[in-house]
């Protein structure tokens, strides 16, 4: 398995309308945060998520939080931050 692709080392903070999405987990998506199907042959999945109502969300993009996909401050312990 590869190793997720750190695309920044903090959140993309959005606002989302209700729906389905797709987090990039890998971190090779050109659509990142959301997934291309740059994933195919690496072993990691993208994980699904759910929006009930509009709401601002903080995804993460370091690719290390306990909480995917959403961030949980882990970013601040990644070297080089």
């Amino acid at each position: 398995m590869s190793e997720p692709r750190i695309v920044a080392r903090e959140p993309m903070v959005m606002d989302l309308e209700p729906g389905s999405y797709w987090w990039c987990a890998c971190g090779r998506s050109a659509k990142h945060p959301f997934c291309d199907g740059s994933h195919k042959d690496l072993g990691i999945q993208p994980v699904r998520f759910e929006v009930t109502g509009k709401r601002t969300v903080a995804l993460c993009q370091c690719k290390a939080t306990g909480k995917p996909p959403f961030c949980d401050g882990s970013h601040a312990a990644l070297h080089g931050s």
